[in-house]
């Protein structure tokens, strides 16, 4: 176990001038109050933390974060308090701690939504304060190197956490080296086997291959300094298991098909040294085509930088060559922590001064706003994840602006990515100068001009074919504004009616006072739910004035056959006429009809449906015909659109749900069929089973091998008429069916 007075020595390293008693007294607080508290090792639980802090000294972090470290599980698993903190190392360092000690432990095998908002914490809490991250990251990674003594339950999920989560999130930081060992960690745990049998041929081919990399980097150091670069440094060395188990995967290679096991980094004084190296190398050795990549000129978007190229190197061994600064080597291994972000006033290789904020740390930033974007936690989740694991391609606006985009993009991709707004009003785009589809898939360096138009609303489809979280949140919002728009615009003229009925007048403002009792945030939102068939215009209605008596309308059956009478609400009666073809009356025995409960009719009117007929479950609307009463339509009825400037002809009707239905009611479908024998008693055999009566039916043919057609069938409810669209759709001699509403 690390003793104290070597943490102290590893800071004053390389900050000399480090608060040596800031250090010893987080030691002493947190050894206190750990106190005899232990690990799953059986190692003091002290130990824990000090170790999280030496990992962090490697980066060569500021004293008070090497302090957090020490103290980053005093508030969760001990009796410290934020307040008592505070007062002994300062708000900062106490902001720090409690942001840590708010994030629980993400758990694979929990609910997705629970999992979603521990990464939602983890994510807002490093969004105020980078150092969060870095001090979690050193956590994660202590708890992995000391894994093997936990239950094989808790390894296989910590792993699972760990490659999903963890690995990528340090990958996106830039934090290379991090990130390879969390993943060989993982790989260790979540496939034994295949880590053993990788682990093993590696071991053999080192032996096989014994001072090969030695004698490699002193070739390569010997043509660097005899061609005038005497300071550079060569680093050579075999791939981790687990680059090597994943190439070996996604390129379907055995082992002894890999031919670049090695690689070797060719670190320089400046980037034009860079650029020479690389022509000393590939005047010596021949160059593997397709396999060069100047990530100098145009950096990754976690502010790597660096030009890769493979060569057929000494010994005719195929490697990999990575040529760097030494400031890109510090960023490479460290990413984020070797940043300016606690090192004012550095400057680079050019001399230019280094940006407060790095492109890593600026993604996270753009990563955060999704959160007030997405439809909920799963959905945050979800797109997380896929933009941690997704490679880049870099595209150009035409005025050579850099946009980083995960690996299959769209040209709608590249519109969120500059703006939301851009995105939301894309029409078309033109890659490098020629009009292209949307559902293009951009390429490294492709210069794309988005064309836009000012009334475009994204179509929902959009969302099957972007790949960036930003753009499938902003294409759910949009979607759902535009519903909720015209949701609002129905259910307005909903209330504007129901208002006038009870003698009220209707305004937005009215609804203000009633919002909580009617459990919506936003007047919008109460009235689009209305719209939509959630909330009755008569709960608005009460809401508004308490006062106000709920009446009712029941739909009962008359005396005589064909005919059923309706109370008003006035006390009267009126006749509804039952003998309609498409279903104006349900279908009753020959006694009459069976009791059909609506509610919102209040009009001394006769009431008839329209010709697509409506089941229970339905969402209805009643317009008001001159001079023949009130017609009920399902809301999907296109016919309704003739009405849309008609409010004052629109009634708000719903099916009384919580009486007992004892009538069928009609529906008509249209199936296109296979024209084979058989096919017609195979449709009625399903109605048949489903106990569902058929009322009509016409067939005709519309092409050599499919006929159509068209029926009305009787049915008890929305929910058996579903079931019925359900099993006919499985039937082979089906090619398709669905309801007609008109």
């Amino acid at each position: 176990m690390m003793r104290q007075y070597e943490l102290v020595e590893r800071v004053q390293k390389y900050k000399p001038d480090a608060n040596e008693a800031l250090l010893n007294k987080a030691y002493v607080y947190a050894m206190q109050k750990h106190g005899k508290q232990k690990r799953a090792s059986g190692d003091p639980y002290i130990s824990h933390p000090l170790e999280v802090a030496a990992i962090l000294t490697e980066m060569h972090l500021d004293e008070s974060t090497i302090a957090v470290a020490l103290l980053h599980d005093t508030i969760e698993d001990t009796t410290a308090t934020r307040a008592e903190i505070d007062e002994l190392f300062g708000e900062d360092i106490g902001r720090l701690v409690e942001g840590l000690t708010k994030l629980k432990r993400l758990d694979l095998v929990s609910k997705k939504a629970k999992q979603a908002e521990n990464l939602r914490k983890l994510l807002l809490a490093i969004s105020d304060d980078v150092r969060v991250l870095l001090v979690k990251l050193a956590d994660r990674l202590h708890n992995m190197r000391t894994l093997e003594h936990m239950r094989d339950d808790k390894r296989a999920r910590i792993s699972e956490e760990t490659m999903e989560i963890y690995a990528p999130l340090a990958g996106r930081m830039g934090m290379q080296d991090m990130r390879e060992e969390l993943e060989d960690l993982s790989f260790r745990y979540m496939n034994p086997e295949a880590y053993e049998t990788v682990t093993k041929r590696l071991a053999e081919l080192s032996a096989r291959n014994e001072n090969l990399i030695t004698k490699i980097e002193d070739e390569l150091r010997d043509l660097l300094i005899a061609n005038g670069l005497q300071n550079a440094a060569v680093k050579g060395r075999q791939k981790k298991p687990y680059s090597v188990f994943r190439k070996m995967q996604s390129k379907s290679l055995s082992f002894e098909q890999l031919s670049d096991v090695y690689g070797f980094r060719l670190i320089v004084d400046d980037i034009p040294a860079c650029y020479r190296a690389l022509g000393i190398v590939h005047t010596r050795w021949r160059v593997v085509p397709g396999r060069f990549k100047d990530y100098i000129s145009t950096p990754k978007q976690n502010d790597y930088r660096s030009i890769h190229t493979t060569i057929v190197g000494p010994s005719r061994q195929r490697i990999e060559l990575q040529i760097r600064t030494r400031r890109m080597h510090e960023i490479a291994e460290y990413g984020i922590a070797a940043h300016s972000l606690y090192k004012d006033g550095e400057t680079g290789e050019g001399g230019e001064l280094l940006s407060k904020e790095s492109n890593a740390y600026s993604w996270l930033r753009h990563t955060i706003e999704a959160l007030a974007e997405g439809d909920s936690p799963e959905e945050f989740l979800e797109h997380t994840k896929l933009e941690l694991f997704q490679d880049q391609v870099f595209c150009f606006t035409p005025k050579g602006k850099l946009i980083a985009l995960p690996r299959g993009a769209t040209p709608i991709d590249f519109a969120y990515a500059v703006h939301t707004n851009i995105g939301d009003t894309t029409v078309g785009a033109k890659i490098n100068g020629r009009i292209m589809p949307l559902v293009t898939r951009l390429s490294n360096g492709d210069e794309v001009e988005i064309i836009r138009s000012g009334v475009q609303v994204p179509p929902a489809a959009w969302e099957e074919i972007v790949v960036t979280g930003k753009a499938r949140a902003a294409i759910r919002r949009a979607t759902r504004m535009a519903i909720r728009k015209q949701y609002a615009g129905l259910g307005h003229r909903i209330l504007e009616r129901t208002f006038e009925r009870a003698g009220k007048e209707f305004s937005r403002d009215i609804l203000k006072p009633a919002l909580f009792r009617l459990g919506q945030k936003e007047v919008e939102d109460a009235i689009a739910a209305v719209g939509r068939g959630e909330l009755s215009s008569l709960d608005v209605l009460k809401a508004v004035f308490p006062d106000f008596k709920d009446e009712r309308t029941t739909i009962k059956p008359a005396a005589d056959q064909g005919w059923f009478n309706m109370p008003t609400a006035s006390g009267m009666m009126f006749r509804l006429p039952g003998g309609e073809k498409t279903a104006a009356k349900p279908a009753g025995e020959a006694g009459g009809p069976e009791p059909l409960p609506i509610r919102g009719l209040a009009s001394n009117l006769e009431v008839r449906f329209s010709p697509s007929g409506a089941v229970p479950g339905d969402r209805i609307v009643g317009i008001m015909e001159e001079g023949t009463g009130i017609t009920i339509y399902p809301i999907q009825a296109s016919a309704l659109q003739k009405f849309d400037d008609q409010p004052e002809r629109w009634i708000d009707v719903r099916w009384d749900l919580d009486e007992a239905n004892k009538s069928r009611f009609a529906a008509r479908l249209v199936i296109n069929a296979l024209n084979e024998p058989g096919t017609l008693a195979k449709v009625a055999q399903t109605i048949a089973r489903l106990d569902i009566n058929i009322r009509v039916l016409t067939m005709g043919r519309v092409a050599t091998d499919f006929s159509e057609l068209q029926l009305e069938v009787e049915v008890w409810d929305l929910r058996q008429l579903n079931q019925l669209l359900a099993q006919l759709k499985e039937l082979d001699c089906i090619s398709t069916v669905k309801r007609l509403y008109d």
